[in-house]
């Protein structure tokens, strides 16, 4: 019996060393190409697909949940479901901040799209508080519109660089995952 419980305790240590060895190390890219073309960031492989799917779940989560309440009047006080609106709305401005900044990430892979994105990161950066004001209810018509022109900001920059954004609306669920 003390085998057998040897072995049960040995065999998954032992997948937990092998598994965690073979992501180390690895084999170094002698030919220099997985240098970032910003040279802060390691080359992603992917970088446009990667930026495109971030970019579109956050335009597609601002477009749903946040810009479209705000012009139905979803937000405004006395209206009904406005509590759950604006709820929705903070969720959603987290989550879109969250994959706006993943794009910004997914960006710097890539020559062309680092350059045209790298003017955003400010953009991008004045979302974090806009969700605070939609949750506590405090949001304006320029806040909704600084969504807006950080969405369109980013899809242009992107169709610029060869990446066009289209608006990919997450589920409810996947935005309070984050």
């Amino acid at each position: 019996m003390n085998r057998r419980a040897a072995a049960v305790v040995a065999l998954p240590v032992a997948c937990g060393l092998l598994l965690t060895g073979t992501g180390c190390g690895g084999k170094k890219d002698s030919t220099g190409a997985g240098a970032s073309p910003t040279g802060s960031a390691e080359r992603q492989k992917f970088a446009k697909t990667r930026f495109v799917a971030n970019a579109g779940l956050a335009a597609g989560a601002s477009y749903q949940w946040i810009i479209k309440p705000y012009r139905a009047g979803a937000f405004r006080k006395g209206a009904d479901g406005r509590t759950v609106a604006l709820v929705k709305a903070g969720l959603a401005g987290a989550f879109a901040y969250n994959r706006f900044k993943a794009a910004l990430n997914n960006a710097k892979g890539d020559p062309t799209l680092s350059k045209a994105v790298a003017p955003l990161s400010a953009g991008v950066e004045s979302l974090k508080g806009l969700t605070t004001k939609f949750r506590k209810g405090e949001a304006t018509d320029g806040d909704a519109g600084a969504f807006d022109g950080v969405i369109n900001s980013v899809k242009n920059a992107g169709k610029d660089a060869g990446a066009p954004v289209t608006d990919k609306v997450p589920s409810y669920s996947e935005i309070q995952k984050g």
